[in-house]
């Protein structure tokens, strides 16, 4: 695409729209089938594949197969991001949708403990494996869909459409457990929880027609075609090991701090330390990620008004101070707090998670950026969100005692908030010269904004 086009025409509202629903739907798509494994692993896989161990490391060793989907996330990122930086965003993405549906229908297919023994558990690791390839290349290109195509002052609000797949596709993934679960235990554990991820089958489908519909990116078009790199992950090693850095410091809490509050609660909430019948806490997991869904476009459209970063520094604060309140509620087994508490720490949470697009998006420069922001977000993710439930489920295994894991919220939230204030931010509008170092590179823009 020619340079001299205009902005206007470039970055168009009606453009970005379309950009950020197709976004929107695959990662609704690609988010539900990772957390339909994520509820599916703290409810029910502890009873149809591990049955013979001890409850604790029933979980224990579930949470694990659910863990090494994080760490493929970052060789996702590298594949998907080489074709996203040579060939464009519209090709890798349709790849990362295919393959996690997938690997999630066969999720449904696989014999429990008692028909194959441990095999079952290794067939789940192997198709965990596929999952985490497949969405360690998927966010960071919808963001960039997104971000990229939206005008200049509109960056977070689109940005926030990548964002709400994310509650939508835990919504749709919990509501139906929730679902399930008040059918009873018996239809729970033995059929009905392999029902949500056979109909992923339906959802690839729909995902795939929005998708073949959109346009590439106006920067792609536009910028990075101009400077092509010939291995996008030695340029991004290279040149933004610094914002790289800083954005797995980010999502501490957008990632580590929300599975202790989905993945990991669910499962302290439901375990025979609580007692808690699942229907209560899947029921209010449920509405909260319906009240996510709702609030996280005015939440992003607050971060280009407020700034992005300001936004990111309030909702850090609030979910720390609300997870002291949600542990006490769970163990006084208070129906109606819990409810009212893991809506509140969804919504606060929201508020980390909203911008988080933008803030990325902005953190690199146009070359080998889709490689650059996986590998930010999915090391991150792989750490603080791969680990964070395990770490947590240790914690109380070892202390007995739950403040452990409030303790371990606490550090992901410095860690958070220490890195989205030194995280730099950069303009798609200012011109590309030369070589650049992303740590020193003098057009970054005001870093107090997103």
């Amino acid at each position: 695409m020619s340079s001299n086009n205009a902005p206007t025409q470039v970055y168009s509202h009606r453009r970005a729209v379309k950009s950020g629903m197709a976004a929107a739907v695959g990662t609704t798509i690609e988010w539900y089938d990772f957390y339909v494994y994520a509820t599916a692993a703290a409810i029910v896989f502890p009873h149809v594949f591990f049955p013979e161990a001890e409850p604790a490391m029933a979980t224990l060793a579930s949470f694990g197969t659910y863990a090494v989907a994080f760490f493929a996330r970052p060789l996702g990122g590298i594949i998907f991001g080489h074709i996203g930086d040579k060939i464009g965003r519209k090709p890798a993405l349709t790849l990362t949708l295919v393959i996690m549906g997938i690997a999630t229908v066969l999720v449904g297919l696989v014999p429990g403990y008692d028909t194959i023994g441990v095999w079952g558990a290794i067939m789940l690791i192997v198709l965990r494996l596929v999952q985490g390839l497949a969405v360690g290349g998927e966010w960071g290109g919808a963001s960039l869909m997104s971000v990229e195509s939206a005008p200049p002052k509109f960056k977070t609000f689109y940005g926030g459409f990548t964002q709400v797949g994310n509650p939508l596709g835990a919504l749709l993934a919990t509501g139906a457990f929730w679902i399930l679960a008040l059918m009873g235990d018996d239809v729970l554990l033995t059929w009905g929880w392999r029902l949500p991820f056979l109909a992923s089958i339906v959802l690839i489908g729909v995902g795939i027609w929005v998708r073949y519909r959109v346009e590439e990116t106006p920067v792609f078009e536009a910028k990075v075609d101009e400077r092509q790199q010939s291995t996008p992950v030695l340029f991004a090693l290279k040149n933004n090991w610094y914002p790289i850095l800083l954005g797995f410091g980010m999502v501490g809490i957008a990632s580590g701090g929300y599975y202790i509050a989905t993945t990991f609660v669910q499962s302290y909430a439901t375990g025979p330390a609580v007692g808690l019948a699942a229907s209560v806490i899947l029921g209010a997991m449920t509405i909260a990620s319906l009240v996510e869904a709702i609030v996280t476009l005015p939440l992003a459209w607050l971060g280009d008004k407020w700034g992005g970063k300001i936004l990111m520094f309030l909702g850090i604060g609030f979910s720390f101070v609300l997870v002291i309140p949600l542990v006490l509620a769970i163990e006084g087994h208070s129906a109606l707090w819990i409810y009212i508490l893991v809506i509140g720490i969804r919504l606060t949470m929201s508020a980390t998670w909203a911008p988080l697009s933008a803030l990325m998006t902005q953190m690199f420069r146009p070359q080998a950026r889709y490689t650059s922001m996986s590998l930010a977000y999915g090391i991150g993710a792989a750490v603080w969100g791969g680990l964070s439930p395990v770490t947590a489920a240790a914690l109380m295994a070892l202390t007995g005692n739950i403040w452990s894991v409030v303790a371990l919220f606490g550090f992901l939230s410095v860690v958070a908030w220490v890195s989205t204030f030194l995280a730099p931010q950069h303009s798609d509008e200012a011109p590309v010269t030369g070589s650049f170092n992303a740590r020193t590179d003098t057009t970054a823009i005001d870093t107090s904004r997103g």
